[in-house]
């Protein structure tokens, strides 16, 4: 047998079907790990302000001074600000890497050959990708939400789940779905749109100054992405803001707000329209600092992923 047929002929290599998926896997990995990634970073710098909206919403007499003089003369107040940050960390960051690499399956099935999505594209995959990624993470919501609150003493998350469990059974874990679902599902695909919109005004804007020399092109993606992720995330967050009231009392107190309908009621009356709109200002300072930094992670994370096949790719055909 000649040398010559003992080398792989093209026929006997892969077949394209499973080169295709193996391709798709990695592509799909590098969103994973790239959300995964910011939403680990912003969920810990970011934690304190988290807590703080949680204290606000929690009751109506509960006023930012009053909660963070509290913390401030309480034995631990660095502790007692990032309480939380262990499960905050979980369900961002992995919640972040669910989302991402689902807003990209969703958005290469519904925009096939276009290169661009269309808003409506926008606004639908993020929608949908949102309360997925919302629902599978559901557990370590509550579990976070009860850590920030002052209404449970958990000294760990087994701890949590097991009280949890124990008075609510396996409900208990997803208690205020429905209003979260309504909260992020409107929220991520407003955000996304507004995102992507803002992109092309920040993008002509760094342009004109790159030119004038104000910019280092080098910089102008990253703050594009920043900037973007700031204008969209302060216009999505007070949109959706009654939502998020309305499910922080459901995870808090499910056997009085025992659902959105409820809760909204008893909200209102208590202490008027106004109530829903409690933490606004934490959660849209917190919210558009998150996505920001989150997105801004995310892109970067995609840009290193795709320098790095460039170089691959010109040392293989060295």
């Amino acid at each position: 047998m000649s040398s010559s047929s003992l080398r792989e002929s093209p026929s006997n290599g892969p077949p394209a079907a499973t080169t295709r998926s193996s391709l798709t896997f990695q592509n799909n990995l590098k969103h994973f790990s790239s959300g995964l990634a910011g939403g680990v970073v912003s969920a810990i710098v970011l934690q304190p302000a988290d807590l703080l909206k949680t204290r606000v919403q929690q009751a109506r007499h509960n006023t930012l001074p009053t909660i963070i003089r509290m913390i401030l003369v309480s034995g631990s107040p660095i502790s007692t600000f990032w309480r939380g940050s262990i499960p905050s960390a979980i369900r961002t960051g992995v919640g972040s890497g669910l989302y991402f690499a689902s807003l990209n399956i969703l958005r290469k099935s519904i925009q096939g050959s276009q290169r661009q999505p269309t808003p409506l594209t926008n606004l639908l995959t993020g929608s949908v990708a949102r309360v997925f990624a919302g629902f599978v993470m559901m557990p370590i919501t509550i579990i976070k939400v009860r850590y920030e609150s002052t209404f449970y003493s958990y000294t760990s998350m087994s701890h949590a789940c097991r009280d949890i469990f124990a008075k609510e059974g396996l409900r208990g874990f997803f208690s205020g779905f429905g209003a979260t679902a309504i909260r992020d599902g409107p929220y991520a695909g407003v955000y996304v749109s507004f995102y992507e919109g803002s992109k092309g005004v920040f993008q002509k804007l760094y342009n004109t100054t790159e030119r004038a020399g104000v910019v280092d092109p080098e910089k102008s993606a990253t703050l594009v992405n920043l900037s973007s992720g700031l204008t969209a995330g302060i216009l999505a967050t007070a949109v959706t803001n009654p939502f998020d009231a309305l499910k922080t009392r459901i995870q808090l107190f499910p056997e009085t707000y025992t659902n959105m309908w409820v809760a909204g009621r008893k909200v209102v009356s208590e202490g008027g329209v106004r109530a829903l709109f409690d933490g606004m200002g934490l959660r849209m300072a917190r919210k558009a600092l998150s996505s920001a930094v989150m997105w801004t992670a995310y892109e970067e994370g995609m840009r290193r992923w795709a320098l790095t096949a460039k170089r691959k790719g010109r040392d293989t055909q060295l």
